[in-house]
């Protein structure tokens, strides 16, 4: 996917934990029909927060 085809919805910054990334992976899965994406990644600035992303695409 082109990421100038993502159309950015919200983003927020969470605590970071070790399995937030099986949420993202279960959003992603259940709402692709409904051209929903999802995101997570480290923040660069502090390692104990992650930031999460919904896109439309």
């Amino acid at each position: 996917m082109n990421p100038s085809q993502l159309k950015t919805l919200s983003t927020v910054t969470v605590k970071y934990s070790e399995d937030l990334y099986k949420i993202v992976d279960s959003l992603n899965r259940t709402l692709k029909d409904d051209d929903l994406m999802f995101g997570l990644s480290l923040n660069e600035d502090n390692n104990e927060e992650a930031i999460f992303t919904i896109y439309r695409t």
